[in-house]
């Protein structure tokens, strides 16, 4: 397990997952999900399901395997590119001030979504958008695989030992942890296996991530 002490002298890093993490999108995913369903004639509720678990190229295959799945992901990015335009949104409490709160180039975001679409999020929300911003056209692979953190941390100049993810799901938890980070896991009732703090708040966890940034024990 990675120390969560602050080494003397070594600048500290946060980075952070962005939908279920800082923003509260489940009900807008759950949303452009059912949107998504009823074109093809599917049940919403049990496309969802589906839909919690692999990347969305592979729900296609599971939920509608007949259809070409380019056209299936262009129709999901329309839906999901309106709900940002015209849905409702929320930031977990506690995440306002928690951003305003780290240092400037001590964090970055690291999410499985696009960066207009969390710039959009963020603008709804109020929350500020650090200059280290890695998304899905960022990388190659996603998470589970830690390259989405590792790019973040290298464009931060930052070791992977230095860092501390903030996640709420099982992919971004196995990411961080492979790219050798401390990983705490937030909003949820049960922890995450692996994650060496667990939270079941955002809110719960700000002290901590914070005297984390400044230097101080976790």
């Amino acid at each position: 397990m990675i120390s969560e002490a602050a080494r003397p002298g070594r600048t500290k890093y946060v980075l952070f997952d962005v939908d279920g993490t800082l923003i509260d999108a489940g009900a807008n995913q759950r949303r452009v999900w059912a949107g998504w369903a009823k074109r093809y004639g599917l049940d919403g509720d049990a496309v969802y399901e589906v839909a919690l678990r692999p990347r969305p190229v592979e729900t296609f295959g599971q939920v509608a395997p007949g259809r070409d799945p380019q056209e299936c992901l262009a129709l999901l990015h329309e839906l999901e590119d309106e709900d940002v335009r015209s849905g409702v949104y929320a930031a977990f409490d506690g995440a306002a001030e928690l951003l305003h709160g780290l240092p400037a180039g001590a964090w970055a975001l690291v999410t499985s979504n696009y960066e207009h679409r969390v710039r959009g999020r963020f603008a709804r929300t109020g929350l500020p958008v650090p200059d280290v911003l890695v998304d899905a056209a960022a990388v190659v692979e996603g998470k589970p695989s830690p390259v989405p953190y590792l790019r973040a941390a290298a464009l931060l100049g930052a070791a992977p030992e230095d860092c501390l993810v903030v996640e709420d799901a099982p992919s971004g938890v196995r990411a961080g942890l492979r790219a050798g980070m401390t990983v705490w896991g937030v909003n949820a009732d049960t922890a995450v296996p692996g994650v060496h703090r667990h939270f079941g708040t955002l809110r719960e966890a700000v002290p901590g991530v914070l005297a984390f940034a400044s230097g101080a024990t976790g």
